[in-house]
């Protein structure tokens, strides 16, 4: 049994390894990302997850893993900025508000999918025009939902978390370690 990570992001490697694991191969899918119309931040971020792990070509017992992270501002999906411009409208309107942060683990192995989204409400700061433009200038938030990275520079932006801080950096490690112990991956040694 090989697990395989459906995702390039260091940052879901990095989280994996907290847990001890090691992916056998890394496979990042090919898919459509785009919202459809009228889809709220949650059930898009599940879909997401859902598809990136049907996407992913696997033996029948290879355990993959595959999640999505999305930043929501009531039902407003923030996504990765497309540049700069975008990055700061993102990182403005969450200024001085509560949002929230959804990570969507899928995994499958053969026919079998198991799922748990992991929402966390965060509060951004205010910034000012100086952190505003020292953010941007970092090219932290490029590929990061929302616009910014909690486990970098964005950190000193987050006064205040409810929920799990891996899911917010974009592996929430005790349900994705829950997920792969059902799917009867080996998280701590031997197979449940």
């Amino acid at each position: 049994m090989g697990l395989i990570l459906g995702s390039g992001s260091p940052r879901r490697l990095e989280l994996l390894a907290q847990l001890g694991l090691t992916p056998d191969a890394i496979l990042p899918p090919d898919i459509d990302e785009d919202p459809a119309r009228g889809e709220l931040p949650r059930p898009y971020c599940a879909r997401i997850a859902r598809e990136k792990a049907a996407a992913v070509t696997a033996a029948s017992d290879d355990v993959v893993l595959c999640a999505d992270t999305t930043v929501a501002l009531g039902r407003r999906i923030l996504g990765k900025p497309a540049d700069a411009g975008e990055a700061a409208e993102f990182l403005l309107a969450l200024g001085g508000r509560r949002h929230q942060v959804i990570t969507a683990v899928a995994v499958r192995r053969g026919d079998r999918l198991w799922t748990r989204e992991v929402v966390t409400a965060v509060k951004m700061k205010r910034l000012s025009d100086a952190e505003l433009n020292a953010y941007l200038a970092s090219d932290e938030w490029r590929g990061k939902a929302g616009g910014y990275a909690i486990q970098g520079l964005g950190g000193a932006f987050i006064p205040w978390i409810s929920g799990s801080f891996t899911g917010v950096v974009g592996l929430p490690v005790a349900e994705t370690a829950a997920l792969l112990q059902a799917a009867g991956y080996p998280v701590y040694g031997e197979a449940s």
